[in-house]
């Protein structure tokens, strides 16, 4: 317990939930930014606009890769350095103390009340 190293909590990538979910995010920072040229954030209006009005082909997977498209190329047209500033504040690492459960000492004790209610 003695040498223990302060360390640096880094979020783990996520996997499939988290890059979605940090996609939505970067696509929702950019709309409201200022620097991002007005007739790009049609795109993502127009994929979702797509996705509520009533379409030709039936079916859930056309409206996904209009969604996909329309997100992907406005993140594409936006400015590099902004997409990239807004990458780099999404992925920040997150600072804390790091604590192994398996180096708690054995003689901590937890101090409670303890009552059974009456039925």
């Amino acid at each position: 317990m003695a040498d223990k190293q302060d360390k640096e909590v880094v979020p783990s990538g996520g996997g499939i939930f988290g890059d979605l979910s940090n996609y939505i995010k970067l696509v929702a920072r950019l709309m409201v930014d200022k620097r991002v040229n007005p007739f790009v954030k049609l795109l993502p209006v127009g994929s979702l606009a797509y996705f509520v009005i009533p379409d030709l082909a039936p079916g859930p997977i056309d409206d996904a890769m209009v969604i996909w498209l329309g997100t992907y190329l406005f993140v594409e047209l936006c400015p590099p350095e902004v997409v990239q500033e807004h990458r780099d504040e999404l992925d920040k690492v997150i600072p804390g103390e790091w604590q192994d459960p398996a180096e708690e000492p054995e003689d901590q004790v937890i101090d409670a009340e303890f009552w059974e209610k009456n039925q």
